[in-house]
């Protein structure tokens, strides 16, 4: 996938956690952390939304709203939360369409074998609706929380 940096994120509207349909224009103005990741309660991406999650407070001081994207159902999402204290939205994304649109729903290796599925990536999308960041690929999911923490704190 090439990179969405400089480009307009894709539009999107999506049902949330908190029982409210977002869409991109909902953020306009503000600054927005849009990460895509496989599934609830799974290692990894346990892993990354834990990191988001110990990072929030810092996050809130810098103006960024965080939001995280997945194909589980809201269901899914409120257990996801509760059991780990995430105090951010999960959009539920059942056909994959955003996640099409911003790159992370495709081919992909997994364990030597190419799939297809959601990759774990994310954009960070500037006031004016366009990508300031976007990482196409998440190698680390553990790590990547505070890479993208360093690059809110350079803007």
């Amino acid at each position: 996938m090439a990179t969405l940096d400089g480009q307009p994120a894709p539009s999107f509207t999506l049902s949330g956690s908190d029982g409210k349909s977002h869409s991109l224009a909902d953020y306009r103005g503000k600054t927005l952390v849009i990460y895509f990741y496989p599934r609830d309660n799974t290692p990894g991406c346990t892993k990354e939304a834990c990191g988001f999650r110990d990072l929030h407070d810092e996050v809130r001081k810098l103006g960024v709203t965080v939001l995280g994207v997945s194909r589980d159902s809201l269901g899914s999402h409120d257990k996801f939360i509760a059991r780990f204290g995430l105090p951010f939205v999960l959009l539920s994304d059942p056909d994959g369409q955003m996640m099409a649109a911003y790159g992370a729903f495709g081919e992909k290796m997994m364990y030597g074998k190419k799939v297809t599925g959601v990759i774990r990536s994310t954009v960070v999308v500037g006031p004016d609706g366009k990508v300031l960041k976007h990482w196409p690929k998440v190698a680390k999911a553990e790590t990547h929380p505070q890479e993208v923490v360093d690059f809110l704190r350079q803007g």
